[in-house]
């Protein structure tokens, strides 16, 4: 299993949200950069970069910010979200180094486009789904929708999306731990691999998440306990690496 550290942009800084209130912002670093390099150096093979003003804005915000990270670290694996809503801009990111582009918000409001980018763009598409008690949240998880979170994944299972990052919002920047009973659930009902987002605090949630890897949780992403050091990134990634 993966642990992926989490680079939110907004401004071009690094930050982390609670509960996705744009309101409610740590800055981390004015860098970002050099925090992925950091981050490559503990041993990070995967990066989760997301750009908070673009999911806002519905359009690329801190494209530039992202370019550089692709191209400072090109062995990186880079999985990018926010303001992912059109064919030209998943191109323009492919074509900078970013290897898989998270469709969220728009994947709920318009399922064919997902259909659509996994068709022109395979191998490359990954659907972010955040819920809350089951249900689907969209618009930077203003609003909960009609939706089965399960149902949803199923559907774009079948379209061919690579992977589901899955994110129970009401744990998310609360470092309150992870909900592994919803992951799994998650992880069991679809064939492809779930990434686990949301709460992950502590090595125990690490090792709670590692012990149910084998039912398809390739990896998690980490933001805000990374930053605050109530998780060592490297620690963390060699003892997973042991299991």
């Amino acid at each position: 299993m993966l642990l992926i550290p989490a680079i939110d942009l907004k401004n071009g800084q690094c930050v982390r949200l609670r509960q996705g209130d744009m309101e409610d912002s740590t800055v981390f670093s004015d860098d970002p950069v050099a925090i992925a390099g950091r981050w490559v150096e503990a041993g990070a093979r995967r990066l989760h970069i997301v750009d908070l003003d673009g999911a806002f804005a519905g359009k690329p915000k801190n494209a530039e910010v992202i370019r550089e990270i692709a191209s400072s670290y090109p062995d990186l694996t880079i999985q990018l979200g926010g303001g992912i809503r059109d064919e030209d801009t998943i191109a323009a990111y492919l074509d900078a180094g970013v290897n898989y582009l998270i469709i969220g918000t728009q994947a709920v409001k318009e399922p064919h486009f997902v259909e659509e980018m996994c068709a022109e763009f395979p191998t490359h598409i990954i659907v972010g789904l955040d819920a809350k008690d089951g249900k689907v949240a969209i618009d930077g998880w203003s609003k909960l929708s009609k939706h089965d979170v399960i149902d949803m994944a199923r559907r774009f299972e079948n379209d061919g999306v690579e992977a589901i990052v899955y994110t129970d919002i009401s744990r998310d920047g609360m470092m309150q731990g992870i909900n592994v009973e919803a992951t799994v659930k998650m992880a069991r009902a679809i064939n492809i691999p779930v990434i686990a987002s949301g709460g992950i605090t502590t090595m125990d949630d690490i090792k709670a998440l590692s012990a149910v890897a084998d039912e398809g949780i390739m990896g998690a992403i980490t933001g805000r306990a990374i930053y605050e050091g109530t998780i060592d990134l490297a620690e963390a990634q060699a003892w997973l690496d042991q299991q």
